[in-house]
Parts: C-alpha cells; structure tokens; sequence
C-alpha cells in the first residue's frame, strides 16, 4: 500500500503544479486577449499579441494533462485516441 500512497502523492502533487502554471496561463491569456495590454510577464518569460497562439497551444495541452492526471486519480485509465477509417465496400 505504500507505494500507493506515494503514487497518489506524486500525481497530487503533478497536478496541483500543473493546474497553477494553467491559471497563470489563463491570467496571461485575459490580459492580453481580453483586457488588449501588450505585454505579459509569467516569470522571466515576456507574451505579447504576437505569442497568442502559442499560449493558446501551451493552454490546450496543459487541459489535457490536468484531465489525465485527475482521471488517473480517480482511478479510471486516461481516455486512448484513435481514429476510425470509413471502408466502401
């Protein structure tokens, strides 16, 4: 059971991390979109209108890995991609 708990801890810990570099993200996001200043400072790291869409790609893949570690610890295995491939016969 140890090994449990520190697994659980670990992913706790991933995501409570993770879910504070999305709000920042989100901060950056309204600041700049929303609220039209031109620059935005996360850390030594400086946005402006020009990173838009970069910010909006590290926001996408940030949700997604928020989702996956909350569905990990949850217990119930992270969502698989796959495609279907329509056949005319």
């Amino acid at each position: 059971m140890g090994t449990t708990y520190s697994l659980q801890a670990m992913l706790e810990e991933r995501l409570e991390r993770k879910k504070a570099l999305l709000d920042h993200l989100y901060d950056a996001w309204d600041a700049i979109v929303l609220n039209g200043v031109k620059s935005y400072r996360i850390d030594d790291r400086e946005l402006t209108r020009l990173s838009i869409p970069d910010l909006k790609k590290q926001i996408d893949e940030l949700e997604e890995e928020v989702e996956e570690l909350e569905t990990r610890l949850e217990g119930r295995r992270a969502r698989k991609a796959f495609g279907i491939i329509p056949r005319d016969w």
